[in-house]
């Protein structure tokens, strides 16, 4: 399932002293199946650009096509299109508001019309999806989690419409280590096990070398680069440049060349370093 964005410009409150361009003519495609990760400062238009993605922002010109439709169009049902792209904004756990998990998770499939048997059985399987037992958690309050299990009952909301695109706006945020790294398991696991594609907006450039394939910087509005994360992080400069930096990590590879070790400087990830590490330590 394909997203085609086409010369896609947004401004807000336009011809007012408070007219701002928030995205200018972004030309991006997306395939199915990939991990996305989509980064930038505050202000560059992540969170515009993905909120066109499934109809909640019109855009002042341009196009969106989903699977070869334009969703700018008059006439499309946008609640077609929301069934195939899931939005889960940042902190979902402040839109939970039912008194149990199982009655949280039923809201979207029931919104849908589906019968009660298929209601069901979507329950479970995002619960699933996102590694909560359904006996186990189907009667509990969902104010009576840890913070990343509210955000994993918040993606499974999501999840039990069954879209085909899954975006999340800094899925992460606020979380402590723990449940930061069941969020991320269990965003990795929606993505290998169920080939969903998954477009991540985050500031962590850590998660992005450790889970994307491939990513897009935004800058003022602009995609201002795309390829895969060693691709994108060796424009150290660049980004550097625009507010953003690369993984702690990288730095440190970086720093070790300079002193004269035998070390790569396209180093993204601590798994990485640690074998680069042990190499030269093994060849010394």
């Amino acid at each position: 399932m394909s997203i085609k964005i086409e010369n896609l410009t947004h401004i807000y409150m336009p011809r007012s002293p408070f007219e701002k361009v928030a995205l200018d003519n972004v030309d991006i495609e997306f395939e199915s199946g990939q991990f996305i990760a989509l980064i930038g400062h505050t202000g560059s238009g992540k969170s515009t650009l993905i909120q066109h993605l499934n109809g909640l922002l019109k855009p002042s010109s341009g196009k969106i096509l989903i699977d070869d439709v334009d969703i700018t169009e008059k006439g499309v049902k946008l609640s077609d299109i929301r069934k195939k792209v899931g939005l889960v904004f940042q902190y979902p756990e402040y839109q939970l508001f039912e008194e149990t998990i199982e009655k949280d998770i039923q809201f979207g499939p029931r919104n849908l019309g589906l019968n009660e048997q298929e209601i069901d059985k979507r329950v479970k399987r995002a619960m699933a999806m996102v590694g909560l037992d359904y006996e186990t958690y189907k009667d509990k309050s969902p104010f009576e989690l840890s913070g990343g299990q509210k955000r994993r009952v918040a993606i499974a909301g999501v999840v039990a419409m069954e879209p085909r695109i899954l975006i999340l706006d800094e899925p992460t945020a606020g979380l402590d280590p723990k449940g930061r790294d069941e969020i991320l398991a269990q965003i990795k696991s929606l993505h290998q096990e169920y080939n969903m594609t998954i477009i991540l907006v985050s500031h962590s450039m850590e998660d992005v070398a450790k889970l994307a394939e491939r990513v897009v910087v935004m800058n003022r509005g602009k995609a201002i680069l795309d390829g895969t994360p060693s691709e994108v992080f060796k424009e150290v400069e660049t980004l550097e440049e625009v507010g953003l930096a690369v993984p702690q990590v990288t730095y440190l590879a970086r720093a070790l060349k300079k002193r004269g070790f035998a070390i790569s400087d396209e180093i993204f990830t601590v798994e990485q370093a640690r074998e680069a590490i042990l190499k030269v330590l093994k060849n010394n």
